[in-house]
């Protein structure tokens, strides 16, 4: 039996890419004589492409290119700007046009409910992919690790791809142009005051990482400098100096993080210029935000994912609505006008003092929030007698745990809508659900981050004997 072998260095004289994957990487395939053949991935490579490629990287049954020479390029490729998309691991579809970027995001989420959750195609309605009108400066956070450059001075920037190594970037495409100056002004004032940076590696020097939020229709914003001891002394005066400059800014904090941890933030915060918290509008309701505050990066496009969500729920006005992975509040909150109670479950504390907030502030009086983990809130209310009769999930990427979902079957509510930053679990959290009685009714994509390798997507379940009803 013919075998294809390739090993680094060797060289494909020819290789046309079919297929692009989340990580950004371009799918080719070789072919033997007899029919066998294997994948190669090449990073920076578009669907329709003509590539001259040379292996890099050998695996058991595929391998990893590099283009040496684009024979044809590919009409879907685009140049969208940035001087280093090929260092920094963010922006996996810079090289690729928009709307050919929306397709492929399209297919993963649908590729993951049928293929990993094994849903028939024909089984649930497929809406087309909510995309962004806003494709650049749509970020309202930014987190920027320091470290110190090969001439020992200190930089910011991003992580390059699967690595530590900090690639020194002040001026993101993602980002409002505002951070570039406040990133620019900051960095002058820390290598004149020789404020040494974080090492990973030794668990020296001070400063860790600069941390950025804007409200989105406030203009308001906070800035927080992650540390690894109190040096407030040395950054106060750097606040002031930030807000007389800037009068955006409205607070200016301190985190302080001694943990030699990946995690960025510590538990720890002190105000050390301006306000504790900045405000924003989310859906009509004012929030209050905190350097600790989960909220959504790309607000208008969050807006139009919570009124999917709300499409989705069919809310009257009389439904008892549980809310898990709630957060500050917001998805709860923006819908508590047409629900006749919201409870939301946050396993954060800040985050639920935060939603409790931003529900008085709003004057929302029929919503109420629990401080616990979604599976055990869960329990908490099934045990109780509560069964609500729809249900809003917005998990993390590893998405709920079996508690959380066995709770949820137990309350038995109507409708189930979950959100979900990870389509793979979504696609599995929903299969479990489909094999306890519910059926997935649509689903739909939202593109929050426009040239990165994620998406969102919002999913709608329905009990069994209810779908029987309507027919």
């Amino acid at each position: 039996m013919f075998k294809i072998k390739l090993s680094k260095n060797d060289i494909i004289e020819r290789l046309e890419i079919t297929d692009v994957t989340a990580e950004g990487n371009g799918v080719g395939h070789i072919a033997a004589p007899d029919g066998s053949g294997a994948a190669v991935f090449v990073s920076g490579a578009v669907t329709g492409d003509v590539i001259r490629c040379k292996i890099v990287k050998e695996q058991k049954s595929y391998y990893y290119g590099i283009i040496l020479e684009l024979l044809t390029p590919s009409p879907d490729r685009a140049d969208r700007g940035c001087n280093v998309k090929n260092t920094c691991g963010g922006c996996v579809f810079r090289h690729i046009s928009y709307s050919a970027e929306l397709k492929i995001k399209e297919n993963i989420v649908k590729n993951a409910f049928v293929r990993l959750g094994k849903f028939p195609e024909d089984s649930f309605e497929y809406e087309p992919i909510e995309g962004c009108t806003e494709t650049d400066g749509y970020r309202n956070k930014a987190q920027y690790p320091v470290a110190a450059d090969r001439d020992g001075k200190t930089v910011c920037g991003f992580y390059a791809n699967r690595s530590h190594r900090v690639i020194p970037c002040t001026d993101c495409k993602l980002q409002p142009d505002i951070f570039s100056d406040i990133l620019r002004f900051t960095m002058e004032y820390v290598n004149r005051k020789h404020i040494s940076p974080y090492n990973e590696k030794t668990g020296t020097g001070l400063l860790r990482h600069i941390y950025i939020r804007r409200g989105y229709h406030s203009g308001e914003i906070a800035v927080c400098f992650v540390v690894r001891k109190n040096i407030s002394r040395e950054l106060c005066p750097l606040g002031t100096e930030l807000m007389s400059r800037f009068p955006e800014i409205k607070s200016v904090m301190m985190n302080i993080n001694p943990a030699n941890t990946n995690v960025i933030m510590g538990d720890k915060l002190q105000c050390i210029a301006g306000e504790e918290y900045i405000t924003d509008t989310m859906c009509g309701n004012k929030i209050i935000l905190n350097p600790l505050s989960f909220y959504q990066v790309n607000t208008p496009q969050a807006e139009r994912l919570y009124a999917i969500a709300a499409d989705y729920a069919a809310l009257t006005g009389t439904e008892d609505v549980l809310d898990l992975y709630c957060g500050a509040g917001t998805i709860g909150l923006s819908i508590a006008d047409r629900a006749g109670h919201v409870t939301g479950a946050e396993i954060i504390p800040e985050a639920v003092v935060s939603a409790k907030q931003n529900a008085e502030n709003n004057n929302i009086r029929n919503a109420d929030f629990i401080c616990a983990d979604a599976g055990q809130a869960a329990k908490q209310l099934l045990d109780s007698g509560r069964k609500p009769d729809v249900i809003i999930t917005d998990p993390p990427r590893k998405g709920c745990d079996e508690l959380t979902l066995d709770s949820i079957v137990k309350m038995a509510p109507e409708r189930i809508v979950m959100i979900s930053c990870n389509p793979a679990t979504a696609a599995r959290d929903c299969r479990y659900l489909a094999d306890k009685g519910y059926r997935l009714v649509r689903v739909r994509a939202v593109d929050m981050f426009p040239a990165a390798g994620h998406v969102e997507c919002v999913c709608l379940m329905e009990k069994e004997q209810n779908l029987s009803k309507k027919i």
